[in-house]
């Protein structure tokens, strides 16, 4: 039996008929930017997520660029950045001149551990980028009260929680504000880039929406040097098909992971660890051991894909040697980065398929 890391078929199928009609709908309207699908869409998934203003962009590491760029931060400031998670978060305060500073996650959840967090802020320090890695919001609360006391900004990446619960609310809402990334692959993904901010915050929506468009507030009249990161008619009509059905894919993901949870019983094998305070959509679903390669060649002579999030944290990456740092100086982001390994989690998997994949796991000595 041959499993796949992910398959979207299952899922496209399913609605094909729908994204068809929804193709025809766009190509026939003759409107290809910033119309009413982005608008539709925009109006939906702030609603979903529970928030006032969504603003549809180019992709997720530009949500978080814009995010940072409308809040004045910049040269010389400083961002609070999980130091496990993948490069775009840190990327994106690089791009507008401020320097990640990292912070390890907590060993269980692989987010950001909120008590590490006070001790590397400085009077250069402008906001927490706190990252909800793989699908599993970070605890927030005590993170928001940190940010309260020094009045930082709290910047959600929920590139990868579209719909994941944190005491019963959803990724997006939070923080001050949100970016998504909704890249193919993720929960709810487009069919090409595109990405979106939430905020309840009507200046800072207001400000983005002037930015994406190359900073005009009208046509020919520029407020600010902006960029060109606006979610096209069509991504956003597509966006628009699949949103009334991510309930549902997140459920089965769901029960995927139950599954996975309750029948792998490998003492070589560390399982994901839940607090209470999170519902996670298990947007990737990760193990761990200290033979994670050996493990990874092993389910690929099984014929079962796989993938690592990440095999290189960002302070060993030489986009980020100017920082400074060697092996050692965030051993938890290493250690991580050394023994996680992804296994097959998409909507359709049949229990067949999942029971495979458990069975492997089980007989790997």
């Amino acid at each position: 039996m041959k499993i796949p890391f992910l398959n979207f078929a299952p899922m496209h199928l399913e609605i094909e008929s729908e994204m068809t009609e929804k193709f025809l709908e766009v190509y026939h309207s003759n409107w290809f930017i910033l119309g009413r699908q982005v608008e539709g869409f925009e109006k939906e998934f702030a609603n979903y997520c529970g928030v006032k203003y969504c603003i549809g962009v180019g992709n997720g590491l530009e949500a978080l660029t814009l995010i940072l760029r409308a809040y004045g931060i910049g040269t010389g400031d400083e961002v609070i950045v999980p130091s496990n998670t993948y490069i775009a978060t840190a990327l994106a305060v690089s791009n507008v001149g401020a320097k990640p500073v990292f912070v390890e996650p907590d060993i269980r959840t692989y987010n950001i551990d909120p008590e590490l967090i006070e001790k590397s802020i400085t009077n250069r320090t402008k906001a927490i980028l706190v990252v909800n890695l793989y699908g599993q919001a970070a605890d927030l609360d005590p993170i928001n009260n940190i940010a309260k006391k020094y009045s930082l900004k709290v910047i959600e990446d929920s590139a990868q929680a579209h719909g994941a619960l944190y005491k019963c609310k959803k990724a997006g809402s939070l923080g001050d504000a949100s970016g998504f990334s909704i890249y193919p692959g993720k929960n709810l993904g487009a069919l090409g880039d595109a990405g979106v901010v939430t905020t309840n915050d009507r200046e800072l929506a207001d400000k983005i929406k002037i930015l994406r468009n190359y900073g005009s507030d009208r046509k020919y009249h520029n407020l600010y040097k902006g960029y060109n990161s606006r979610l096209d008619e069509l991504q956003a009509g597509f966006l628009r098909v699949k949103l009334k059905y991510l309930d549902k894919w997140n459920d089965e993901r769901r029960k995927i992971a139950k599954i996975y949870i309750d029948n792998i019983k490998n003492d070589k094998v560390i399982l994901p660890y839940v607090p209470d305070y999170a519902e996670p959509i298990w947007h990737v679903f990760i193990v761990r051991t200290k033979q994670r390669n050996e493990l990874q060649k092993y389910l690929k002579e099984e014929d079962i894909g796989t993938l690592i999030h990440y095999p290189i944290p960002m302070h060993l990456q030489p986009a980020y040697s100017d920082l400074g740092f060697k092996e050692g100086d965030f051993p938890i982001a290493e250690k991580i980065a050394n023994e996680v390994l992804s296994i097959p989690m998409w909507y359709g998997m049949k229990y067949e398929e999942i029971q495979y994949v458990i069975d492997k796991i089980n007989a790997w000595r």
